[in-house]
């Protein structure tokens, strides 16, 4: 579009260095406001735009897009998980999509161990009685947690974000298993000391630790489901810093209440933030607020992956991180 700057519609609040720069390099309408936009504004938005810029809170499925304008072309999601958009519909209309691999790769991988000892090690609980006032001082038997070295790992999804966590797993001294869609080339296996599980079955009854690094897709809805969680150790405990979708929330509350799991550290919710109320009240839970991949270095990252994304396609050519529906 020689002589005129493609009108971008950015979603959500970004991080300012982001949006300074979308306006330096577009006509960029940024929200006012950090609040997830309603269905009526989303899809006004895709009526007067040539680029959107949703975030995994903007559900854009086909009837939104049914609506979309003709000068909407591409949706360049901040974010990599994209389970929140019709890719599909969107390619068969002309729109493409593109997202945000491999930005929030560490962050997430970090905040995964941190699930595992906050869980393992009752950090939530310490830390209630000290803001309580409660701690009546040292004892031998007081807030007694478990030592990770040595305890089996299980990753549900070895991508570029189990693999990050299978390597700091190994270097808390913890014994790598992975079970995965395919299995990793032999010298990347050799390389994490990992045992590939060709059955989820098997590998979920014979963990300590079960981490959730797996996207969301039809295939891995309730994946980890009631029968498959009966399958795990009362002594283990879960972590999932990737999609809620992945395991059956309410039949895990359920199994925690009765002892039958040991533990569960969640940063992703079935239904995002609306957490089954008595998920809340259990002790042996260390909930926290989608943060996995919430650094200032990672949001800004992602920012600077989406210019590149809409840049590239406004040269004419194809966005680096473009997605399709086959890669899901």
């Amino acid at each position: 579009m020689p002589g005129k700057r493609l009108t971008v519609v950015v979603t959500r609040r970004l991080p300012e260095a982001v949006e300074t720069r979308m306006r330096e390099l577009f006509d960029a309408r940024l929200s006012p406001d950090d609040v997830p936009m309603t269905r009526e504004a989303l899809a006004e938005a895709l009526q007067d735009a040539d680029v959107v810029v949703p975030t995994l809170v903007d559900r854009i499925d086909a009837a939104l897009l049914a609506q979309a304008g003709e000068r909407l072309k591409l949706i360049a999601n901040y974010g990599a998980g994209v389970d929140h958009i019709d890719v599909a519909t969107a390619r068969q209309r002309g729109i493409l999509v593109s997202n945000t691999p491999g930005v929030v790769t560490e962050d997430t991988a970090d905040m995964t161990m941190a699930l595992i000892l906050g869980v393992t090690r009752r950090i939530p609980e310490g830390l209630a009685v000290m803001q309580a006032g409660d701690w009546p001082g040292w004892a031998p038997t007081a807030m007694l947690g478990g030592r990770i070295a040595g305890r089996r790992l299980g990753i549900l999804g070895m991508g570029r974000i189990g693999q990050a966590v299978a390597r700091r797993a190994r270097a808390f001294g913890m014994q790598v298993h992975y079970h995965n869609r395919k299995r990793l080339r032999p010298e990347i296996e050799e390389g994490l000391e990992a045992t590939y599980w060709e059955s989820l079955d098997q590998m979920v009854a014979r963990v300590d630790v079960l981490s959730i690094n797996c996207p969301h897709t039809p295939s891995t809805f309730h994946l980890m489901n009631a029968r498959r969680l009966k399958l795990m150790k009362p002594s283990a405990v879960i972590v999932n810093t990737s999609r809620g979708e992945v395991i059956d929330e309410n039949a895990l509350t359920r199994m925690l209440r009765a002892g039958e799991i040991a533990g569960a550290g969640l940063d992703v919710y079935e239904h995002g933030s609306h957490i089954n109320p008595r998920l809340r009240k259990l002790s042996n839970v260390v909930l926290l607020p989608h943060m996995g991949s919430a650094t200032v270095e990672g949001r800004v990252e992602m920012g600077e992956k989406v210019i590149i994304n809409i840049k590239t396609f406004e040269d004419g050519h194809r966005p680096p991180d473009l997605v399709v529906p086959g890669m899901m």
